[in-house]
């Protein structure tokens, strides 16, 4: 949505509240009750929190006690990841190693650095390609090396940074061949691709409610009934004594809603998004020396166009400008009026290069550090994309 002053790019990072949503947090909101206490009104809150709770799980290919209400996608990894290795460990104290990519979201990347310092943990990384598909054979191999030390294996859905869509049903098929649970992180594929938990064949889904339009500070796990996790918060045992602590009943309905709606609207706007992202794309293509970092919805085998969403997000645009740096750029397309992002972390105010760059094949640090991500959404117009081209032909085109 553009404001006066602003285009906003950024959707990756976080987009703006659903009107549905809102409705939905404050009508839940002026009910009285805990949704734990056994009086009236604490069952009238039980009884939204559970329509909630049904209305998530319908458009999530889910049952509704699979739903686990979190914080958000970063807690909602925490207890798959750390509940995983420490429920499978438990039953077999071998089981130490944890197959994933290097182009993870920190959220689960730190987990298991974590797990590795103080846990015993053996993070066993699974190279990608050039697109960051991970590398199936490799994934394969890598299960089926020690399989009864494995704890979990863990593969994002959809990249945050370069987009990627990666092939979760055939990972978690190929775990499942040996025993082993996979998570998916799939906070950047939900409403922008079809997401259904059942179909994945995950043991469990983290998603995060205001990448689709619902207020910061509400996202879910997926847990497969037949899975075993081991909390990571201790306390009143709410969420199948998962996640203790009162669960706000307004922030699950915001939730609902919104997911509910992203789902249903998930296809016109994939189509929309893609066409908007490939018009970006075409003038990338035409800047010299300025290269989009991450696949083409194309089949690689035969260049045949492929459905948007297909091979990488309908909305996501990553470039590689060699020369430049990922804040220099940044800033330059702030000062042009648009919100933008580095794709770098930042730490203390020190900018890091991007992890995820840094783990495609023949890229170096100088790549890693010369990054500009560009996300679209559902607010996103026409205007707002021909805007963004304008900015990248006047600042990345000829003279510069």
């Amino acid at each position: 949505m553009t404001t006066p002053d602003r285009v906003h790019l950024d959707h990756a990072a976080t987009t703006t509240v659903r009107p549905t949503a809102l409705a939905a947090l404050a009508e839940a909101a002026a009910l009285p009750g805990n949704p734990a206490s056994l009086h009236a009104s604490g069952r009238r809150a039980k009884l939204h929190l559970e329509e909630a709770r049904e209305r998530i799980a319908a458009a999530l290919g889910a049952h509704p006690p699979e739903v686990i209400l979190t914080s958000g996608g970063t807690e909602a990894d925490n207890l798959a990841v750390q509940g995983l290795y420490r429920a499978r460990r438990a039953a077999a104290p071998e089981r130490t190693r944890i197959v994933l990519t290097g182009i993870e979201h920190h959220a689960v990347l730190d987990v298991v650095d974590w797990l590795a310092a103080h846990e015993g943990a053996e993070p066993v990384l699974v190279p990608v390609d050039d697109d960051g598909r991970v590398d199936l054979a490799a994934w394969g191999a890598a299960l089926a090396t020690a399989p009864e030390r494995t704890a979990l294996a863990t593969l994002m859905w959809a990249n945050n940074e370069i987009g990627t869509v990666q092939p979760v049903a055939e990972a978690a098929r190929l775990a499942a061949d040996h025993g082993i649970p996979l998570h998916t992180d799939a906070v950047q594929a939900l409403g922008a691709v079809p997401v259904d938990f059942a179909a994945s064949g995950a043991a469990t889904l983290a998603v995060s409610g205001h990448k689709v339009g619902a207020p910061v500070g509400v996202g879910a796990l997926l847990v497969r009934r037949d899975v075993t996790l081991e909390a990571v918060v201790h306390g009143g045992g709410q969420e199948r004594r998962l996640r203790s602590g009162t669960v706000s009943v307004a922030l699950a309905a915001a939730l609902a809603a919104a997911v509910a709606e992203a789902v249903a609207e998930q296809p016109a706007e994939a189509a929309r998004l893609g066409g908007l992202r490939d018009e970006v794309i075409a003038a990338v293509d035409a800047l010299d020396g300025v290269r989009l970092t991450g696949p083409r919805d194309l089949d690689p085998a035969t260049g045949q166009v492929l459905s948007p969403g297909t091979r990488r997000l309908p909305g996501n645009v990553h470039i590689t400008v060699p020369g430049r740096t990922a804040d220099a750029l940044l800033f330059s397309f702030d000062m042009a009026g648009l919100d933008t992002s580095s794709g770098s972390a930042c730490t203390a105010g020190v900018a890091e290069p991007s992890h995820v760059v840094a783990a495609l094949p023949g890229r170096t640090e100088a790549d890693a550090r010369a990054t500009q991500r560009f996300t679209l959404g559902r607010t996103t117009t026409p205007a707002e994309a021909a805007a963004l081209i304008d900015a990248l032909r006047t600042l990345l085109g000829p003279g510069v």
